[in-house]
């Protein structure tokens, strides 16, 4: 059987080599225009007939919209609804590629770190523009909160500014290393149950506990992957109140 670790090998598709730069479209490259298709498709056909009385794929898709705007106008206020298409387009992408991730011998994009940090990354820099650009030296305030006495600045300001360059960090991190360690988990209590299905009939008894693991495994990573969607999306809705608020 293949290990934990091989559902996360980058395969080439098509190899392309550009000015000795690799190019070459992946699977990696293929589930993500995959899962932006499927978002895509859905977001379409549910909101393609408009109805006054909305079915169940409409109101899934009005539930989304409202769920991403509600948490926007949470955590940002009115002013942050100028970025709902990029926080929803992003909580889209993730909770299907985490979704598509879910099906057996599907490649799961957000179990690679190089695209949870550019996906963080995209957020970090449209904060940090649209922060300077907005508030130009005042957004500096960011790194020296409201009520933080003078004395203390030299002490504040530094743990700030880490703090907030190491956001890329934390941000891409936390679903990467969430889904990772769910898949590895998920893949060794199945390859118990093959294992021990193999052994006879001492062996299928001995397997029941492990498939037992597996399912309830399965069950909990279907929620974290919405879960791992609402955290990321929500992180992005407080860092861009930073962007609109310095100082707050």
């Amino acid at each position: 059987m293949a290990g934990p670790i091989e559902q996360f090998e980058i395969r080439k598709i098509v190899e392309i080599n550009i000015g000795g730069i690799d190019l070459s479209f992946t699977n990696a490259s293929a589930y993500m225009l995959l899962t932006i298709a499927i978002a895509t498709a859905f977001l379409l056909l549910a909101t393609s007939r408009k109805l006054l009385v909305p079915g169940r794929w409409q109101s899934s898709a009005e539930l989304l919209h409202e769920f991403v705007a509600k948490a926007l106008r949470d955590n940002a206020g009115e002013q942050g609804m100028r970025f709902f298409p990029l926080v929803f387009s992003l909580f889209m992408f993730i909770l299907t590629a985490n979704m598509l991730g879910m099906f057996p011998y599907a490649f799961t994009v957000t179990a690679q770190i190089i695209v949870t940090f550019g996906l963080a990354a995209m957020v970090f820099l449209t904060v940090t523009l649209y922060g300077i650009y907005k508030h130009g030296f005042g957004f500096l305030r960011l790194f020296k909160p409201d009520g933080v006495p003078a004395v203390l600045a030299p002490l504040i300001i530094p743990i700030e500014i880490i703090s907030y360059l190491s956001r890329p960090i934390s941000h891409s991190v936390r679903l990467f290393a969430v889904m990772l360690a769910g898949h590895i988990t998920l893949k060794v209590f199945a390859g118990f149950v093959v294992s021990l299905g193999s052994l006879g009939m001492v062996g299928v008894a001995g397997a029941i506990l492990p498939l037992l693991m597996t399912v309830a495994i399965t069950a909990l990573e279907f929620l974290m992957a919405a879960i791992q969607a609402y955290v990321f999306t929500m992180l992005t809705c407080m860092y861009l109140n930073d962007a609109l608020h310095p100082g707050h």
